[in-house]
């Protein structure tokens, strides 16, 4: 990975050690950090001035919990988020997804836990965003995202394709077509366009 295609990220961790170990994985991986801090109101700032991709935020810390922070953070689209838990509760996990978060993982993690979910939580910000500029409206916003996946839930069970790979072939088409991603994902799920691979 060249130097200007590393994804910038700021981690938010109150736990030094796990902060540290962290970002030698993260750093490992190719990933830029960009910022850290042990507390969530620090977090927001952090993301608002060096504006990185990601944000990785613990949901327990000092000034600021982690979904307060991330609700911030997703609701100003600064930043894609993965929320660090060491609950594995429901109810946090509901929550984090409410406040905006892509995605979660849960401590202790693994390097292989991690990247996937970092894909996941990337992915999923660039989504909304680009929909955000195709649909205006919050209810049809929210009716594109469903067609969209169920579209990519489409191509991933009969077309084996990744969540990425589903993603980038609904976005490619619509560039090709001139249309909006959702359009085609409309398509994609009433069986009138398949991926050329198909059999």
């Amino acid at each position: 990975m060249s130097a200007e295609q590393r994804t910038r990220v700021v981690v938010a961790e109150d736990e030094a050690i796990i902060r540290l170990d962290l970002k030698e994985l993260l750093e490992e991986e190719g990933f830029d950090v960009v910022g850290e801090t042990g507390r969530g109101d620090e977090a927001v700032e952090l993301v608002r001035s060096l504006a990185p991709e990601l944000a990785i935020l613990d949901i327990k810390m000092p000034g600021l919990d982690g979904l307060s922070a991330a609700r911030q953070i997703t609701g100003e689209r600064l930043a894609a988020v993965l929320i660090l838990t060491a609950f594995s509760q429901r109810d946090l996990v509901e929550q984090a997804r409410d406040a905006g978060a892509m995605s979660y993982i849960v401590k202790p993690f693994q390097k292989s836990d991690l990247i996937p979910a970092i894909e996941v939580a990337l992915g999923r910000h660039a989504e909304l965003k680009s929909l955000e500029t195709e649909v205006g409206d919050l209810a049809e916003r929210l009716e594109a995202r469903k067609i969209i996946d169920r579209a990519k839930g489409t191509l991933m069970d009969q077309h084996a394709m990744t969540e990425a790979g589903s993603w980038r072939f609904l976005q490619t088409e619509a560039m090709n077509r001139r249309t909006k991603v959702h359009e085609i994902a409309a398509l994609v799920v009433s069986g009138d366009l398949t991926p050329p691979d198909a059999t």
